[in-house]
């Protein structure tokens, strides 16, 4: 199958593409878009792809649901497009970069600016029908998502995974350890954050360091 995906992504997925569990979820997403308004535009759903190739990626981190309302979704996990209101969980995660590293919290949630520096910002599932969490869910985004973790894992080194929440803990079995950094924490979701274990968890600093003990150039988060 064809898909309008980045070159080096290309290269490496194009089995995936032509499995036949992508042509069904291609056609589930195409009704979908089709009959309901769906996010993120279509033109965005491989965006985490296209502004992170796969040979500059050097941070993972896994998402759940694109988001659902209307102007937020733009194909990165716990990001939003410029002028939107911060969600509670991309407030969170501000709040601890202000108290991990001592930078403000920013003017916009487009996190864009991650992307371009080697942070892929990836969902599991990455469409959504509006006003409807989950309602893309176990049609086949997670075969294909997990096959991009494993992939980046098997083929890459030193990278840092940030796992937040339970269901991104659940994909930690897909990464390799010894090759790889693995920083897990609750979600920055107020729900889990207010509990305790987000606040404090220093994992900004700490991707940071691990980066840089590899020779490799940190995040400006």
């Amino acid at each position: 199958m064809e898909v309008q995906i980045e070159q080096s992504w290309k290269a490496h997925l194009q089995q995936e593409f032509d499995k036949p569990y992508f042509a069904k979820l291609t056609e589930f997403v195409h009704a979908e878009y089709s009959q309901f308004a769906c996010y993120p535009p279509g033109k965005l759903i491989f965006n985490a792809f296209n502004l992170c190739p796969f040979d500059q990626v050097k941070v993972v981190i896994i998402g759940q649901d694109p988001y659902h309302e209307q102007g937020q979704a733009h194909g990165l996990s716990f990001s939003v497009n410029d002028g939107v209101p911060f969600p509670p969980s991309l407030q969170n995660i501000f709040k601890e970069i202000q108290a991990d590293m001592g930078m403000p919290i920013p003017t916009t949630g487009n996190l864009t600016r991650w992307a371009k520096q080697g942070v892929m910002l990836l969902n599991a599932t990455l469409t959504v029908r509006a006003h409807a969490a989950g309602s893309h869910q176990r049609r086949g985004w997670e075969t294909f998502t997990d096959a991009v973790i494993k992939l980046l894992s098997d083929h890459k080194e030193h990278l840092v995974f940030l796992l937040w929440g339970g269901y991104a803990r659940s994909k930690s079995y897909l990464i390799d350890k010894r090759k790889h950094c693995v920083l897990e924490s609750v979600h920055p979701s107020p729900l889990s954050a207010n509990r305790g274990g987000w606040f404090g968890n220093h994992h900004f600093s700490r991707c940071n360091e691990y980066l840089i003990q590899q020779g490799i150039e940190p995040v400006k988060w």
